[in-house]
């Protein structure tokens, strides 16, 4: 088409920036406080929007977005609950037999194992594999949805 016209191609697909600037004082702004103060300060943008469109008002979310941000309107969900408490797990001194010295000189003397949880099918399976470190050959191993408790 531009070649027929003799027009440069950039014009063809030359673009305005239409970008639309939110204004803080704008009409849309009331609604959303007002919604966001109903809720008990717990909603976020998309539940707002949802109580807009209720009420007729067509928002996007980015617009409802930007003005709760430019007025510091936070969600109470959004701040973090839950801290992580740190416990005493595997916290055992073993002693390191091996001190990394892993060429051995005879088979079976030294045999390591490697749990691994897998995804099959939608559910996690554990993988047990039992490792000569004579030659690095798997000498065992053990699968299923569930580790036996010995």
């Amino acid at each position: 088409m531009y070649q027929i016209l003799k027009i440069a191609k950039s014009t063809y697909y030359y673009q305005t920036n239409n970008c639309v600037k939110y204004d803080v004082n704008n009409s849309y702004f009331l609604p959303i406080i007002i919604a966001f103060n109903k809720s008990r300060k717990i909603y976020g943008a998309r539940k707002i929007k949802a109580v807009l469109m209720r009420k007729d008002i067509i928002l996007s979310r980015r617009k409802i977005r930007f003005l709760m941000i430019k007025n510091n309107l936070v969600s109470k969900y959004t701040k973090l609950k839950y801290r992580n408490h740190k416990t005493m797990v595997n916290n055992d001194q073993i002693s390191n037999v091996l001190n990394r010295q892993f060429n051995n000189k005879k088979p079976n003397e030294v045999v390591v194992i490697d749990l691994t949880y897998v995804q099959v099918g939608g559910k996690w399976h554990y993988i047990c594999l039992l490792i000569d470190l004579f030659n690095r050959e798997i000498i065992g191993y053990s699968s299923g949805p569930k580790k036996p408790l010995n």
